[in-house]
């Protein structure tokens, strides 16, 4: 049987609400991990152990531990018997120093850790003694500060467990702690980013996409379908509703003056978005907003824009630049897809010239000579829900609202 020490650090931090948090991150490592065969998640004193039968299996389910908010970091490690009432350290010096690499270091060091704090032997104790076997062992040096090798040895009686690498988790918060919140998602760089921020934080996000057609293609439905389900690797299952917005924004240009289409736009988007939120039971909305990126971005247009809608608006990338946004999505893996060229609603009707500070009084009085409610219940009811599955990614078609 082989096994994977998990840890978190954010879980550890939460006081009384701690159980509940571990909980979470527990059913969800579980039903990440269910595709796999003959794979148990266990918790033990201050971390999560994932056994395994099939050592094939480790990659696959490395790859998902990655992808897994609330793990600060992994290990797959070995095991050796470790009974609280016998500290006798021989069969857990003997395993190491079988394990143990022989040409890719020079030196190395010991770093253990108790679980349980009664253990009759303390954890330097522990490093000492296993470090003096290394040593007697192979020949190579100790280094406290710049090893070459780090020997990570995890003492929870019954049972002490050994490593010499340690895989980075993802951090954040487990899936599901933050509620629900809607996410408005584009084919472009920002929006997926934004969503993952989000996620990482314990959200679980419902995306709503707004296409050109019949104006446009579906090229960027089918961008969104990709991001979408990257982005459910996260989470596990994800819910997309497609809203047409092109006759929408067709109304709009024919009823108000160019400089103010945009915050048009934006409002009626933000709406739309609240119906569907509504329905789903979420309490925020999310966009990929970046202060003063674009003309809807500027203060003044925020502020207006915020103002269709009671709802929290999340804006997760408010204050990073354009090259801090890349780079998270490369990170993350959407930026390839991100970057492939298409056509969404934000090209389509787009003013040469659009007000970068629009003031709330003038665009309501604008609005006047628009049907809002009409124009929302046209965009719900042309509405598609696609549903996707971790376990399956394979979307399945549903009417929307």
């Amino acid at each position: 049987m082989f096994h994977v020490l998990v840890h978190y650090h954010e879980l550890a931090l939460k006081g009384r609400n701690r159980k509940h948090f571990e909980y979470r991150l527990i059913h969800h490592l579980r039903q990440a991990l269910k595709p796999l065969t003959h794979v148990h998640v266990v918790a033990l004193q201050g971390r999560i152990r994932v056994s395994f039968a099939d050592e094939t299996a480790w990659p696959r389910l490395e790859q998902q531990l990655r992808r897994v908010f609330g793990i600060v970091n992994f290990s797959l490690t070995r095991s050796s018997a470790l009974p609280y009432d016998n500290p006798d350290l021989t069969a857990l010096k003997a395993a190491i120093n079988s394990t143990l690499p022989t040409h890719s270091y020079q030196t190395f060091r010991v770093s253990a850790k108790r679980a349980d704090k009664r253990f009759a032997k303390t954890s330097m104790e522990v490093e000492r003694e296993i470090g003096t076997s290394v040593v007697e062992h192979t020949g190579k040096r100790v280094n406290l500060t710049h090893p070459d090798l780090t020997i990570l040895v995890e003492l929870v009686p019954p049972e002490a467990y050994y490593s010499c690498h340690r895989e980075l988790g993802p951090g954040g918060l487990p899936t599901g702690t933050g509620g629900k919140v809607v996410c408005l998602i584009s084919g472009g760089i920002d929006s997926p980013v934004a969503t993952y921020r989000m996620l990482k934080r314990g959200c679980k996000g419902v995306f709503v996409h707004f296409h050109g057609r019949p104006y446009l293609s579906r090229v960027s439905e089918e961008k969104v379908r990709d991001l979408v389900k990257l982005l459910t690797s996260y989470q596990l299952h994800s819910r997309l509703h497609l809203v047409p917005f092109g006759e929408i924004q067709s109304q709009i240009v024919l009823n108000s003056p160019p400089p103010v289409r945009v915050v048009l736009y934006r409002r009626l988007m933000l709406r739309i978005a609240a119906k569907i939120a509504e329905q789903e039971e979420a309490w925020g909305l999310v966009t990929g907003d970046s202060l003063g990126q674009v003309a809807s971005q500027t203060p003044e247009n925020i502020v207006v824009i915020n103002e269709a809608t009671p709802l929290p608006i999340l804006r997760p990338l408010i204050g990073m630049d354009k090259i801090e946004i890349t780079q998270q999505a490369q990170a993350i893996g959407s930026y390839e897809t991100s970057i492939e060229p298409d056509q969404d609603c934000c090209t389509l009707f787009v003013p040469k010239h659009p007000r970068t500070r629009c003031d709330l009084p003038s665009i309501l009085k604008v609005e006047e000579h628009l049907d809002i409610p009409d124009l929302i219940q046209q965009g719900l009811q042309g509405a598609e829900l696609i549903e996707f599955s971790h376990s399956e990614l394979v979307p399945k078609m549903f009417n929307s609202l």
